[in-house]
């Protein structure tokens, strides 16, 4: 997941003495059944099986940061980051093997996304798209941008729209499971890093400055939304309640929204750096970032 800028600021803020795996600094986690695994700094992968409630740590046979990670199902799943590596489990996460380097390593891979079958998409820092339709045996590396800059996020819509978000305000749709792209504009050039769709088929993109914008079209037409604040916004999820979505990212800034992304209010103040939010199978809603693994604050984020 995570923009170069990002992992920068995450970086800036951890403490790189011993530390307990649970307050090591996270930036993604992901889905494999029943299990959440996590990747963070210096290799760092976590994999809980009990919701959050304890982690056992996983070796990863890297020492670079990792970024991102993405399952398929189950048991098929990739991970990325620094150097521009990929790694690759077939149980679940509880072993990982390296399968592949980008022609630059000094262009981090900063998300991955495993599309459907064999098909997994991999982009980041200074335009880098890789892209594998045999589940990563081959990588064919592509460029989508006319200018080197930076792709901090690939989401999907559930009816397959793909959305890939980027430095200076770069934004690019693909309708063809990636076969070509369509670069839209919210009209800003302020960095995104992230857009996030929801049920009722609208979208949501947020970046730097605490910018939000949404569209109710597809993202041929975008709306700046008036937030609380200015801080740097890195993620965001969209919960069970009615027209509810959380979006956050530097420390304290911890914005809701219960009209659908029209308002957002500030609900908490002392939240830490977070990277990533994700409900686990039971329906609670974790925080991932610089103190690690933690539940949701309780206040303003029903699910």
């Amino acid at each position: 997941m995570r923009s170069f800028l990002s992992i920068t600021v995450f970086l800036s803020v951890a403490v790189f003495g011993t530390a307990a795996v649970g307050d090591s600094l996270i930036l993604d986690a992901a889905l494999a059944g029943d299990a959440i695994v996590t990747v963070g700094e210096r290799g760092l992968i976590q994999r809980s099986t009990d919701g959050g409630e304890t982690w056992t740590r996983v070796e990863s046979g890297v020492a670079h940061t990792l970024c991102a990670i993405t399952f398929l199902d189950q048991r098929n799943g990739w991970a990325a980051g620094h150097g521009a590596i990929i790694l690759r489990t077939e149980d679940g996460g509880q072993a990982w093997q390296h399968q592949f380097t980008g022609d630059d390593e000094e262009s981090p891979i900063l998300d991955i996304m495993a599309v459907s079958g064999g098909h997994v998409i991999a982009v980041g820092a200074f335009g880098a798209y890789y892209e594998s339709h045999n589940s990563g045996a081959d990588w064919e590396q592509h460029f989508v941008l006319e200018e080197d800059m930076h792709i901090n996020r690939i989401s999907r819509t559930p009816d397959g729209t793909l959305w890939m978000a980027g430095e200076f305000g770069t934004l690019l749709r693909s309708d063809d499971s990636a076969k070509t792209w369509q670069p839209l504009s919210t009209g800003a050039d302020g960095s995104l890093y992230g857009v996030l769709p929801l049920t009722n088929g609208n979208l949501i993109a947020y970046g730097l400055r605490g910018r939000v914008y949404r569209s109710t079209d597809q993202g041929e037409n975008w709306t700046r939304v008036e937030t609380p604040g200015t801080g740097l916004l890195m993620t965001g999820i969209e919960l069970s309640s009615a027209n509810t979505l959380i979006v956050t990212g530097q420390a304290r800034t911890w914005w809701i929204s219960r009209d659908g992304g029209e308002t957002f209010t500030a609900t908490i103040d002392n939240t830490p750096a977070i990277a990533e939010l994700l409900l686990t199978p039971s329906g609670h809603l974790l925080t991932f970032g610089e103190t690690g693994s933690n539940p949701a604050p309780l206040r303003g984020s029903s699910k």
